[in-house]
């Protein structure tokens, strides 16, 4: 995987993995500079992008429904990932970011938008702590939401008790984000296999090199983890490009991070129920009777 080439040679660039009909990105964010940046943000804001350079991505890689998710950016003001996934219709919903004080018409207005979870993103930048995790997870949870959570997977030991109390699924970002990589004998990486066998925990096979020592362009200390997480519990695993990758230098190739999935998953059917099927479930996405005649690996035409 190339982080330095240029702009025009990575819209060149297409994955070998063919997907499925409706594959979906599950994590994507979008930055314009007509809205403002919340206080709570303790990133540069990254440059201006927006609907039409994603669909190129679409293009691309050959998805076509997507997640859009609140980047800390922005805080608790959802307009511009609203706004952004308005333009994709029904093949788009919403991750945003609440606190407990919002309002039950507020959360009404943001379900109608196509919002199905709430982030908590607990690292650096984060508009809401570790207090409000359940308050807001109890009120979410009428509306059918769940909460998409980013933090340090070496926190988990620490955090399984809340976690497993909540009354909402709990999706967790970027294949756990370990800092550094663990083993898979490692009592953090243990602890997120225990939250996966209740059957309410998902993950998302994302953003590899957010953490990865070993780098490109196999981020083979995050690819054993995104396997073995793979292998067992596959119908608990989304996948996502983290487009358009804030905070990275240079330019994460989005059809190479599509590529690793033929490293991770070895089935074809499998690789069609994380980027189809399981995606379907979690976000509310219609379910089409189709037969399963892509997700195959070999050259576009």
């Amino acid at each position: 995987m190339t982080f330095d080439a240029s702009a025009d040679t990575l819209r060149e660039r297409r994955p070998r993995l063919v997907v499925p009909r409706n594959a979906c990105d599950t994590h994507v964010h979008f930055f314009d500079r007509r809205f403002p940046e919340a206080a709570t943000a303790t990133k540069a804001t990254p440059p201006d992008v927006w609907v039409d350079d994603y669909r190129a991505i679409q293009r691309r890689l050959g998805t076509t429904r997507v997640v859009v998710v609140q980047p800390t950016t922005y805080g608790l003001d959802n307009a511009c990932q609203a706004e952004a996934a308005a333009c994709f219709g029904d093949d788009a919903c919403l991750v945003v970011v609440v606190d407990d004080s919002v309002t039950d018409d507020e959360l009404r207005r943001l379900t109608a938008l196509g919002a199905r979870g709430t982030r908590f993103f607990m690292v650096s930048g984060g508009a809401v702590p570790w207090e409000a995790m359940a308050p807001v997870a109890d009120r979410v949870a009428r509306y059918g939401w769940h909460i998409e959570l980013h933090l340090n997977g070496r926190d988990l030991p620490d955090r399984i008790s809340l976690l497993h109390s909540l009354p909402v699924p709990v999706v967790i970002d970027h294949v756990g984000r370990f800092m550094d990589p663990v083993e898979i004998d490692h009592p953090s990486f243990i602890a997120l296999l225990q939250l996966l066998e209740t059957g309410r925990f998902w993950v998302k096979l994302s953003a590899p090199y957010v953490n990865s020592r070993s780098g490109p362009p196999r981020f083979s200390d995050v690819g054993v983890l995104a396997r073995e997480l793979a292998r067992r519990f596959p119908e608990r695993m989304v996948w996502a490009s983290n487009w358009p990758h804030p905070g990275q230098p240079g330019h994460p190739d989005e059809a190479d991070l599509l590529d690793l999935l033929v490293e991770w998953v070895d089935s074809e059917a499998t690789r069609h129920r994380i980027l189809v099927d399981n995606p379907a479930e979690l976000y509310g996405f219609p379910v089409a009777a189709e037969v399963l005649v892509a997700g195959s690996v070999g050259d576009h035409e």
